[in-house]
């Protein structure tokens, strides 16, 4: 079986050559702390990556798709949607834990960095930005997603109300990314503050 025709076997082939090619460059420094921060990197991706989908990409679609009323938007709705959701909370949920691990492995800590302690004060402004943005995902964007797409029973003004809260939600995540991005970035490469 081709392991390029399932998403699961895509993912593990490309980790076992990860794995591959590290073992063949003789990599000895990759330990926990490069290993968690390899999964931060993996996991932010999918979450950044489908937020700025979601709001470059599907959003602006359906709202043309409404306008035009053909195709329209159920099978976005429907079928896309609720995967890609899927999809980017757990991403969320993901890049945060590893975040964290990563922290907690190169001796930072979780809570010196949300203190903003000497020497954690960029990835503490980035571990703060990346917790306001999984609240976003959990608590307002994903509960008023499921009043959008019919997967809980919601008024027709629940809906519209829950459609500005996930919207506004999203759109807050995809701000507060780029200077989260700027943060990850400035830590690794001696940003000073």
């Amino acid at each position: 079986m081709n392991p390029l025709k399932s998403v699961n076997g895509t993912l593990t082939l490309g980790f076992v050559l990860a794995v591959v090619i590290t073992l063949l460059i003789g990599d000895t420094s990759f330990n926990a702390w490069s290993f968690a921060v390899w999964l931060h990197v993996f996991f932010g991706i999918i979450w950044i990556g489908l937020l700025y989908y979601f709001n470059f990409v599907q959003v602006p679609a359906v709202a043309q798709a409404v306008a035009e009323k053909e195709p329209g938007p159920a099978a976005i709705n429907k079928y896309v949607a609720p995967r890609a959701l899927w999809w980017f909370r757990w991403g969320a949920l993901a890049t945060w834990i590893t975040g964290a691990a990563a922290l907690e492995i190169m001796q930072v800590g979780l809570m010196n960095a949300f203190l903003l302690k000497s020497g954690a004060v960029v990835i503490g402004i980035g571990a703060w930005l990346g917790t306001i943005m999984l609240f976003n995902v959990w608590v307002l964007i994903w509960p008023n997603q499921k009043k959008i797409l019919g997967m809980v029973t919601a008024t027709p003004e629940a809906i519209a109300k829950g459609k500005v809260i996930a919207l506004m939600a999203s759109r807050t995540n995809t701000l507060l990314s780029i200077p989260l991005i700027m943060c990850m970035v400035g830590h690794a490469h001696g940003l000073p503050l």
